[in-house]
């Protein structure tokens, strides 16, 4: 036995010892091979040596000099058209974040005049409305046209929108400005600090909700009244609208006075100090995912912000032109640092979307879709179906509410001018007159470059499209909520009997969710959406049934302009 194992182990010994030998073989057979299909010519460290070298014969240490690694590190080479997909990409961020620039200040120029059209409505054409408002409000019932309405419902928003300013200019009549400098200026650097920073949020913060005062006001003074009302009524609104009026417009002056106080100070440290913490948006808004729709909330917040500063700026220059008899040698001493406060605020808002942009891989072509959106809510509130104002709907748009603006400005300046005499009162009517040509003008370039925006954009068709009547969206809500009342019960109890639900019977979910159900009708504006990104995230997606079979719809994503209410209130998205 013993033997036989003996044998056993020597034959197997030997097959390995021959299958050893076989593969070394092979591997010599196998090299050399491609010694000759390179040449006879073998490379290590990217220098090439044939095998009957007599220095490759001594190994590969003989190699590894310094001269020889410095030789191969100055005529390495590499090739970039390798990875031209990836260097294509590089160069196209860079030429986006040099068009950044440009493309943003054309939104930002075209914003700004659509503000200031909403601004001088206020003084210009909103005083004459309310007139002619009133006017008919006392002439028609006079004339026995006991049939037709008192007033139509743009007129009743007029004339709330004219005792707002007068009770709220009335108030702001008690106010000292004076004494509110004085207690500013008592503070301390880093309390004014916090203080300017609060007053930034506290505006968001009415800016978002004050629209929505105003908005409840209208709607109830002029919503039809075929029902028993379901609200409080028009004089508690009317109160809360004139509330909040009153508490914008003294938030606003506080802000201005901190303003103020930082161009007085001898050092300048408050402005600078301010002025950094522009700066310091960049850092809190730059490494943030951002889309589409947040971008242009975003550009909206901006374009709002910078045309409030402006006005900002113009009160502190006519306090200060007041405290020194309006001598235009101190109009210079201000002057570099409005340019400051102007030149900080562009170069804030030109590095923030230019990483932004570069971050999210969004194109500079997007400014030209925001800028045909404004321009299309200015061409839809012209036409004769109209559902707003134009000026609410920048408010709604940017966060821009002019009626607090307006009725500091007015404080400000009625405080600061005496207006004395005869000739005092024909400068007053000389100027008023000059603002509304300036409207005039200002409103009829901009609705040319926006029916110009509107064509390039092809969204010529939208603006023909009929509005729902009131009537017929409200059946169509109340057909909706009653088919959803009766469908939910029965796919429930079909669930639980475990026979075939409602929905494998019925027309699907998308199909009931799609008809039209809003009770109140929505702006073209609301609905439109801008130009397509090429991909399906804008489509309405069809439910899903689930494995239990669950059946829900999923939400479709939002674009642009189906986002009604773009306030600057943290950059939401309803």
């Amino acid at each position: 036995m013993t033997k036989m194992a003996d044998l056993l182990s020597s034959s197997l010994s030997e097959e390995t010892e021959k299958d050893k030998e076989d593969r070394e073989r092979s591997r010599r057979h196998a090299r050399t091979n491609q010694n000759k299909a390179g040449g006879g010519i073998t490379e290590t460290l990217g220098f090439k040596t044939k095998p009957g070298d007599s220095k490759a014969k001594k190994g590969s240490l003989s190699d590894l000099s310094l001269l020889r690694f410095i030789t191969t590190e100055l005529t390495r080479g590499y090739f970039l058209e390798h990875n031209e997909a990836k260097y294509t990409e590089r160069r196209e961020k860079v030429y986006t974040c040099l068009r950044i620039p440009k493309e943003l200040e054309k939104l930002m120029v075209f914003g700004f005049f659509l503000c200031l059209d909403a601004f001088l409505y206020v003084f210009t054409l909103l005083p004459l409305r309310v007139i002619l408002a009133l006017l008919r409000l006392v002439t028609v019932p006079c004339c026995g046209l006991s049939g037709s309405r008192l007033l139509q419902p743009a007129q009743v928003c007029d004339v709330l929108k004219g005792f707002i300013m007068v009770l709220c200019y009335s108030m702001m009549s008690y106010v000292d400005y004076a004494m509110m400098y004085h207690l500013i200026r008592g503070q301390s650097v880093i309390k004014l600090y916090i203080i300017y920073n609060m007053l930034e949020v506290a505006d968001r913060l009415f800016s978002s909700f004050g629209q929505d005062i105003l908005d409840a006001l209208y709607w109830t003074a002029t919503e039809p009244k075929e029902k028993k009302r379901a609200h409080i009524g028009v004089i508690p609104h009317f109160l809360m609208a004139v509330l909040y009026v009153f508490l914008h417009a003294i938030l606003i002056m506080v802000q201005a006075t901190t303003l103020n106080v930082a161009f007085n100070s001898h050092n300048k440290s408050l402005l600078t100090i301010m002025m950094s913490n522009n700066f310091v948006e960049i850092k809190g808004s730059v490494f943030k995912k951002f889309e589409k729709n947040n971008l242009f909330q975003m550009s909206n917040s901006d374009i709002k912000e910078r045309f409030t500063n402006y006005i900002l700026l113009l009160i502190v220059c006519l306090r200060n032109m007041e405290q020194f008899s309006w001598n235009g040698d101190h109009l210079w001493v201000l002057f570099p640092d409005v340019v400051m406060v102007i030149a900080s605020e562009v170069a804030v808002d030109v590095v923030k979307h230019a990483f932004i942009t570069k971050f999210n891989n969004i194109s500079a072509d997007v400014y030209g879709e925001y800028r045909a959106s404004l321009a299309f809510d200015l061409v839809s509130s012209r036409q004769k179906n109209a559902y707003t104002d134009y000026s609410d709907s920048v408010s709604r748009r940017m966060g821009f509410i002019p009626l607090p603006l307006a009725l500091l400005l007015i404080r400000v300046v009625t405080s600061s001018v005496k207006i004395q005499g005869s000739l005092s009162l024909m400068c007053v009517l000389l100027f008023y007159l000059g603002m509304i040509t300036l409207k005039v003008l200002n409103s009829i370039v901009l609705l040319g470059t926006s029916c110009l925006f509107v064509k390039e954009a092809n969204m010529e068709e939208k603006l023909c499209d009929p509005p729902p009547s009131a009537a017929s969206s409200r059946a169509n809500s109340r057909a909706h909520r009653v088919k959803l009342v009766h469908t939910l019960p029965q796919q429930e109890a079909a669930a639980d009997r475990g026979g075939p639900t409602p929905s494998s019977v019925s027309p699907p979910l998308s199909s009931v969710t799609s008809s039209p159900s809003p009770a109140i009708p929505k702006s073209d504006s609301d609905v439109f959406l801008t130009t397509p990104d090429g991909d399906d995230e804008g489509k309405i997606v069809n439910a899903d049934v689930g494995l239990g079979g669950d059946a829900r719809p999923k939400t479709p994503k939002k674009d642009l302009l189906e986002i009604d209410r773009f306030t600057i209130c943290g950059n939401r998205i309803d």
